[in-house]
């Protein structure tokens, strides 16, 4: 287990750390699994610094208020050159150095994330506090714990007793950018840049939300005691101790010398920002030498050794000229703002995202309306209301449509979400590729060779517009394609043909039905036994079938309601696809089965999560996708999630292959 420990953090320290990734993901999984089959055996010698135990526990109900040992200042600000050399020259004054002496600096990017200290005892990692007001912060180290870059366990021999390290959390600007994008798709909060999601993600409750996000840290000093300033005697050799312990420090830390060093490093930084992976709002000067440090003293609350120098703010007046929509690959419909071109940032911004209606409305933005434009985390244009706009009588007021502007599906909102979505499910070019990948996937329609980069080129080329087209393809078209042989396309074409002799609930799943998945799916078909049954049904029909609540009845209702997507189901019926019909099951109804409901999770070892199920719904009982109270039992093979915590929360009967063969 030790063993595994080194290597697992070898690998992550590597990949998060070093950018430079030792293994593929694959390797790392399959140690991290057998790691965590060792510790299920052996669970009194599971290490504190292990990577499986970055999350857990249960949602926290408040963080705890923690005293710093050492507080943690704020620092003076810089705006301009005059301001730097004017800080080089207070040193020397303060020094009482001659005015010609060049002073040795230690410069950094100032990160604009959460500014964290991390304790570590012994070289394990003990407690993470919030800056707070300096004086008190917060405890949150479930979830720093998460944060991949972040060491549990430091390198090296002679580490010391304590160690406290001052750093960042942030994210990656790309990071930041796909999180949104995933949060937009789902109808839930976008950030609005990445020191919000950063600060708002530390501040979660729940550590599995914080392991979810992409958090990075990076250290750039460390509160020590006197006979450590004394050893180390300055700030680059104190970066250099903490890197060989294996804590990440930012490859832009250098040295400079006197107050030219200083601004020709701002203007180094300041011209390469906007190609840094993360984002960064000025850089930051402390006199190098600790003895000078002491000498030098603090002001108030900030250390006079020390300053930051702000990059001005990238902020600039535009207009909205028109606002339109977009179309997600999931049917999000999606407002963008058109903008006189500006220049932000160093960047050429025409458009920005509005992110959805309410969004609109809470900032009351309108077509001709005069406004700011801020490159939000140097990664997505941000519009904000102008104070000064003066709202002509030609401003107009932004109506979402009523009907998407690819398809001319209906577009509706669900309940308790802030996004709409185009209906068109099935037609919807946005939302073609992605909805052919699922419709084709082996739990699914299950066509075997029909990959993700196949699907796309026939999309791009227009032969594939519906899932019925699949079933319309030709040899001769096929066999034309890059890397495609004669053989390829024969046994693609088997493939398809091989997939028309499906079951009724893999044939709903695979249309894709938001909130149907695979054990809904299984529920409807069982209930209804026909299309024309299922398409033909009422809201109050569809809220018998079993785990069909009011959102899940909607959206299936949303669905068929939409003409297109009833025309695409008839044709792929017309085009041979079919099933056994269903026939009356009759069950032992004293089978431990009968009657009850499983939830599955993990990789069960004896057999794959289908057949699992199939097994229990031939003994009459059911399978569901959720926990609840009215589950009866979760049945959890290796690497269970969420959901054997939430069962073990209800105190709900959890099941390993063993017991559960044996009650088959």
């Amino acid at each position: 287990m030790r063993s595994m420990i080194d290597q697992l953090d070898r690998w992550e320290h590597a990949y998060y750390v070093l950018d430079a990734p030792e293994v593929p993901d694959s390797e790392y999984d399959r140690v991290y699994r057998a790691l965590q089959q060792l510790e299920a055996d052996h669970p009194t010698l599971i290490q504190s610094d292990s990577p499986t135990q970055r999350v857990g526990g249960k949602p926290s109900e408040g963080f705890e208020q923690v005293k710093h040992r050492v507080p943690m200042l704020s620092l003076g600000n810089a705006f301009d050159d005059s301001d730097v050399i004017a800080f080089d020259r207070r040193v020397k004054e303060l020094a009482d150095l001659p005015a010609n002496t060049a002073i040795d600096y230690a410069v950094d990017p100032k990160f604009d994330g959460l500014a964290i200290s991390i304790h570590y005892k012994n070289g394990l990692f003990e407690q993470a506090i919030t800056r707070g007001d300096g004086t008190v912060g917060e405890d949150v180290s479930s979830n720093v714990k998460t944060i991949r870059s972040l060491p549990l366990k430091l390198k090296g021999d002679n580490l010391p007793a304590h160690l406290e390290v001052r750093g960042e959390i942030f994210m990656y600007k790309k990071d930041f950018a796909q999180m949104n994008e995933r949060q937009a798709d789902l109808g839930l909060k976008v950030f609005a840049n990445p020191r919000n999601a950063a600060a708002g993600t530390i501040r979660q409750l729940d550590p599995k939300i914080a392991a979810s996000r992409p958090l990075r840290f990076f250290c750039y000093g460390a509160a020590l005691s006197r006979d450590q300033l004394r050893e180390l005697k300055n700030q680059s050799a104190l970066m250099r101790w903490l890197a060989g312990m294996g804590l990440p420090v930012s490859q832009l830390s250098k040295s400079a010398k006197g107050a030219q060093g200083l601004l020709d490093y701002y203007r180094h930084v300041g011209d390469s920002r906007i190609h840094l992976p993360f984002e960064i709002d000025g850089v930051v000067y402390k006199v190098d030498s600790f003895d000078l440090q002491d000498q030098l003293g603090f002001v108030a609350k900030a250390p006079r050794f020390a300053v930051a120098h702000k990059f001005p703010p990238d902020e600039v007046l535009s207009r909205i000229l028109t606002i339109e929509v977009q179309v997600g690959r999931t049917g999000s419909i999606t407002p963008v703002a058109k903008l006189d071109p500006v220049k932000v940032g160093g960047v050429m911004v025409s458009s920005a995202t509005l992110h959805n209606l309410d969004e609109i409305q809470r900032k009351d933005l309108r077509v001709g309306d005069q406004v700011l434009v801020r490159r939000a985390g140097d990664v997505i244009p941000e519009v904000l209301p102008f104070s000064g706009n003066l709202r002509s009588a030609s401003s107009v007021a932004f109506q979402m449509p009523t009907q998407c502007p690819i398809c001319n599906s209906l577009v509706r909102k669900e309940e308790g979400e802030a996004a709409l979505r185009c209906t068109g499910g099935l037609v919807c070019k946005a939302q073609l590729t992605q909805s052919i990948i699922h419709f084709a996937h082996r739990r699914a329609i299950d066509i075997e060779g029909l990959g993700s980069k196949l699907i796309e080129v026939l999309v791009e080329k227009e032969w594939v517009k519906t899932p019925a087209d699949l079933f319309r393809l030709q040899f001769e078209d096929i066999v034309q394609l890059e890397r495609m042989g004669d053989k390829s396309a024969r046994n693609l074409l088997d493939s398809i043909n091989k997939a028309k002799q499906t079951t009724f609930s893999r044939f709903l799943f695979g249309l894709g039905i938001r909130h149907v998945g695979e054990a809904t799916a299984r529920d409807l078909a069982s209930h209804f036994n026909s299309v024309e049954k299922l398409i033909g049904a009422s809201i109050d029909e569809l809220l018998e079938v079993n785990d069909v609540g009011p959102i899940v009845a909607e959206s299936i209702r949303q669905f068929f309601d939409e003409p297109a997507n009833k025309q695409v189901v008839r044709e792929l019926i017309d085009l041979g696809l079919e099933w056994p019909e269903a026939q009356a099951q009759t069950f032992d109804e004293t089978h431990p089965f009968f009657g009850k409901t499983f939830v599955l999770t993990g990789s069960l070892s004896q057999y794959s999560r289908d057949e699992a199920a199939a097994l229990i719904v031939e003994r009459g009982g059911k399978v569901s996708g959720s926990v609840s109270k009215k589950t009866d039992f979760v049945l959890a093979g290796e690497s269970a999630g969420s959901k054997l915590d939430k069962a073990a929360g209800l105190g709900i009967t959890i099941l390993d292959e063993t017991t559960f063969q044996g009650m088959l």
